[in-house]
């Protein structure tokens, strides 16, 4: 089996379209390359909501726990969430089935929690998982305002931590014309300042299981700097 190197979606926060892009690929990959099989991998979810979409959505035959081998029902970060259920961040457990699944599948998609800067433990953030598990990244921005900001601190954290970042994607959380996204998340001002490549923009999602749009909106992505 050839595998490709597993990819880790990452943000600036939490809502900023993480979701919607890991959605967007795999749809892609799905469509493009059904003779590949794909993994979907989220190590830590708080509430529900993205293994469960994923779930229904693809049918790489994972369970939920195999999507997210540590669920908390608090929807908080997960150490204040781990502390309220009396449980412990197993991450041992959560990278012995990442392994599992690499080994099973030609690529895995792996979407991390909240931002870049969120805890995973009172001692680790999603960075520092990035950097210790081997993961390029790729950085998705929200189109608003303070993206510009938002990408430039971003990409410093990924660099100061040692992730390497593949590409920023713009995200559009909101209905946005051409000329609101032209001011308010320029990818050339961007790019200039991070050195970072924008692999493109994501278009509003009001219905984000919609899989012909989510193929579409990652065809107009630069992907190959993602596969």
């Amino acid at each position: 089996m050839i595998q490709n190197q597993p990819l880790l979606i990452t943000g600036t926060d939490t809502e900023v379209g993480k979701t919607v892009l890991t959605s967007a690929i795999a749809a892609y990959w799905q469509k493009h390359r059904p003779q590949q099989r794909l993994g979907i991998f989220k190590p830590i979810q708080t509430g529900e909501g993205d293994r469960e979409l994923y779930h229904a959505l693809f049918p790489t035959g994972q369970s939920l726990e195999e999507i997210t081998p540590l669920h908390f029902q608090t929807p908080v970060a997960p150490p204040v969430a781990a502390e309220i259920e009396g449980r412990a961040i197993d991450l041992g457990l959560a990278w012995q089935q990442f392994q599992a699944l690499q080994q099973q599948r030609d690529w895995v998609l792996v979407e991390a929690l909240g931002g870049l800067g969120s805890p995973v433990t009172w001692e680790l953030t999603v960075a520092d998982l990035a950097r210790d598990w081997g993961l390029p990244a790729v950085l998705v921005v929200p189109v608003k305002l303070g993206a510009i900001s938002q990408a430039v601190a971003n990409v410093a954290l990924a660099r100061q931590s040692g992730v390497s970042l593949r590409g920023i994607v713009l995200n559009c959380i909101r209905p946005t014309t051409d000329e609101e996204i032209a001011n308010l998340a320029p990818a050339e001002a961007i790019e200039a300042l991070t050195q970072t490549r924008v692999l493109g923009y994501l278009p509003h999602f009001d219905d984000a299981t919609d899989l012909d749009r989510l193929i579409a909106a990652a065809s107009h992505l630069d992907l190959e700097y993602l596969f």
